[in-house]
């Protein structure tokens, strides 16, 4: 099998990362420093600000005479979402993904894509497909490839292209125009180097390998084989757990909800595009907020069916956030998601229809702000014989295939709430008749009664009789429900049956 080696490599890296969950700033002038106040040094640019002379070291003093630009500071949070981004985005391609050390301002990973061929095309198409996977995280690169690994590090960070493949066999003449500082010399060598003259990756493969190891010992060997391109390498690739995780600084806190909702689209964009190169959407998101002054307000949303669908998932944290605000300005914002399989609600030929889940959750969200949260679902019995007794929970979209009921006749109770208050007459222990709202009812028929009690062991004990009963008065027939609340001592209309 044909070694082949993909170098992808990030420029720029710290200012990529804050970028990209930025794109109103993607494509003016920004810079992003690091360092203690007011001594902060510029450490990486994007282009636009490279264009106007911006160099990493300058001072925030220096950059004021620029004109206007964007000027942000470095956050490793943000630089560690945006490298597990990209390595997910790897992942899609091969399992052997490795990280090479970090070069000043960029970052580096390695794919090994040995025996692809059949599954991604030649070289060149299974480069564009890398490249756009990146680019659909917002993220620029240069890729080069190459059957030496070392070869195809080099390459990435000096090339001048996008897209860099290196024949094999010709690792040493491609890699010959390049400059020293490619192979990450170290102070000594690269003093020892110049005094002898030496400024190409060409210049110091032509040396002989005997004189170098005479002079260096085995590390002048070690960068004369990586100068030619024959420095082999034993890949250790990366495993890390998939978690869908992303996560922002803000520069001041804010407060309105427009400008935060305008921060989670891009956010919730990115999970998406993560989401999709495992071929999965999002079943859960939460957000995390950092208050200004400590804290943290969090609110979840759960659609009624994984969905890849970036604005109902927005108009649904609109409508939850409306309802549950923060309570003071939001610092840093982190959203986390659960993964779900991609899919939908197959139902049978003559199922009744569903209403359809976007529309069915934001319907939902409206109607919990209206009412309250906790009056919105589907009424699930608990285990218990007290009257009345049921919980609301979370509506969802039943999974499968419905299956078909038989049509049968059923006898419903309209239960009132609160119940009726009645002036009940006894005969003995039969009943005889109420007064219901001044009317006088006589009690043709009555069944009961029947007597229930529970949690006498708390402060929730309950009492009760009950009986069906049919009674007529001049305003006509009606057959419900009488209660008698044996601690309260009352009588009460439960309801009436259809």
């Amino acid at each position: 099998m044909t070694e082949l080696y993909v170098c992808v490599h990030v420029a720029e890296f710290p200012a990529q990362a804050l970028a990209r969950l930025r794109p109103e700033i993607a494509r003016a002038a920004m810079v992003v420093v690091e360092g203690e106040a007011p001594l902060e040094q510029v450490c990486s640019a994007n282009g636009a600000a490279r264009r106007m002379g911006v160099r990493p070291g300058m001072t925030k003093a220096e950059l004021e005479s620029f004109g206007a630009m964007t000027v942000l500071r470095r956050s490793s949070s943000e630089e560690r979402s945006a490298e597990t981004a990209l390595k997910e985005a790897a992942g899609a391609f091969t399992p052997r993904v490795e990280v090479v050390a970090a070069a000043k301002g960029g970052w580096t990973m390695v794919l090994d894509m040995a025996g692809t061929g059949r599954i991604f095309g030649p070289v060149e198409q299974a480069l564009a497909r890398v490249i756009g996977a990146m680019r659909g995280l917002r993220v620029k690169v240069r890729v080069a490839a190459s059957g030496n690994f070392h070869a195809a590090v080099c390459m990435a960070h000096a090339a001048r292209r996008a897209v860099t493949v290196v024949p094999a066999g010709r690792e040493a003449e491609w890699l010959a125009g390049l400059p020293l500082g490619c192979l990450g010399l170290t102070a000594q060598q690269a003093e020892a180097f110049e005094l002898w003259g030496l400024k190409t990756l060409g210049e110091l493969a032509a040396l002989p390998e005997v004189d170098l190891i005479v002079r260096l010992g085995q590390e002048g060997r070690r960068l004369r084989l990586l100068a030619r391109g024959e420095h082999p390498h034993l890949m250790v690739p990366e495993e890390e757990v998939f978690a869908l995780q992303e996560f922002l600084e803000l520069d001041a806190p804010v407060e309105l909800l427009e400008s935060l909702l305008f921060v989670l689209g891009p956010m919730l964009g990115q999970l998406i595009a993560r989401a999709r190169n495992h071929a999965l959407a999002l079943a859960e998101v939460t957000v995390h907020l950092g208050l200004d002054g400590g804290g943290e307000h969090a609110r979840t949303i759960k659609p009624a069916l994984s969905t890849a669908d970036r604005e109902l998932l927005l108009k649904l944290l609109h409508l939850d956030m409306e309802a549950h605000p923060p309570a003071a300005g939001v610092l840093t914002v982190r959203v986390t998601a659960e993964p779900g399989r991609r899919g939908k609600v197959q139902m049978g030929l003559f199922s009744p229809q569903l209403p359809e889940p976007a529309r069915l959750d934001v319907t939902l969200k409206r109607i919990a702000a209206l009412v309250g949260e906790e009056r919105v679902g589907r009424a699930r019995l608990k285990d218990t014989h007290r009257p009345e007794s049921f919980a609301m929970e979370r509506f969802v979209v039943p999974a499968g295939v419905a299956k078909a009921q038989e049509a049968r006749s059923c006898v419903a109770l309209r239960r009132f709430r609160p119940p009726l208050a009645l002036q009940v007459w006894r005969e003995g222990e039969r009943l005889s008749g109420f007064r219901m709202r001044g009317a006088v009812y006589r009690i043709e028929r009555a069944h009961g009664p029947w007597r229930r009690s529970g949690e006498w062991w708390s402060g929730e004990v309950w009492s009760s009789e009950e009986w069906d009963v049919e009674a007529v008065s001049a305003e006509g027939r009606v057959v419900g429900v009488v209660s008698y609340d044996r601690l309260g001592r009352q009588w009460r209309l439960e309801g009436l049956y259809d």
